[in-house]
């Protein structure tokens, strides 16, 4: 059985890791590579980071930053925003990413999935998707993809989307709940679950975990393949290591790090 992964997330702006409630009120954490780090020598089997300000402000990822981390990491690493084109691709992944999140981009302009693919492979491309609750028509899955940071709303549904990404070559999709996001509350398991049965890659639940039986259910009732965990352990409220012996406890097969 395949065992199931823990990524810290660190959000960045403006090379700081900063943490909020549904994309708003961000308090400053810390200096990413160091937490990174810090992380990676604590269990963690990914890692992911976000410039989460660079799509909104149209302009290109900072490199360096991911350089720093990947280097300083001992885990493979995930990073998204501000990535535009596929030549931005190339960049993190040469900068020493093992995958490259896309997410306004590909909602612009669905194609950029298919090259990266194509160049990369398809298990350097994730689809970063930011679905809220929606009562339109246009969204029978009840869950409606938005974008630029909840900026902009789209009109398209949830799960279409999902499957039409990986139709065109994702080969990981990352569903970050905005209603749970930075919550604490849980994962939104309806929406993870709706997204993990429709398609055949890797689903990661994000958004909302607080504890670690949290993460139990993103496992065991969505049928999650990872979660992605960061207000919980930066705030030391848990450890990577913590979740993993709960997780362990509860049947659910980890790589074990303690």
């Amino acid at each position: 059985m395949l065992t199931k992964r823990i990524i810290p997330c660190l959000d960045v702006i403006k090379g700081r890791v900063t943490k909020g409630v549904k994309f708003q009120n961000n308090i400053d954490l810390g200096d990413p590579v160091e937490m990174a780090l810090r992380y990676s020598d604590g269990g963690a089997d990914e890692l992911v980071v976000y410039d989460i300000t660079a799509s909104a402000e149209r302009r290109p990822i900072d490199i360096g930053m991911v350089a720093a981390g990947a280097k300083a990491m001992r885990v493979p690493l995930a990073v998204g925003g501000g990535v535009s084109c596929v030549e931005d691709m190339s960049r993190v992944l040469l900068a020493g990413a093992e995958k490259v999140s896309v997410n306004s981009l590909a909602v612009r302009r669905p194609e950029v999935i298919r090259e990266g693919a194509k160049a990369f492979g398809a298990q350097c491309i994730v689809l970063g998707m930011d679905p809220v609750k929606a009562d339109d028509p246009r969204c029978p899955s009840g869950y409606e993809i938005t974008t630029r940071g909840f900026r902009e709303r789209t009109g398209m549904d949830a799960v279409e989307w999902a499957k039409r990404a990986v139709e065109l070559g994702a080969g990981e999709i990352v569903v970050n709940s905005v209603d749970a996001d930075g919550t604490r509350q849980g994962f939104e398991l309806k929406l993870t679950q709706l997204i993990a049965d429709a398609v055949g890659v890797p689903v990661v639940a994000s958004g909302g975990a607080g504890n670690a039986q949290h993460i139990a259910d993103a496992f065991t009732i969505a049928h999650a393949d990872a979660a992605i965990v960061a207000g919980m352990i930066h705030t030391g409220d848990w450890t990577i290591a913590q979740i993993k012996e709960h997780l362990a406890a509860a049947n659910v097969p980890v790589r074990k790090t303690w």
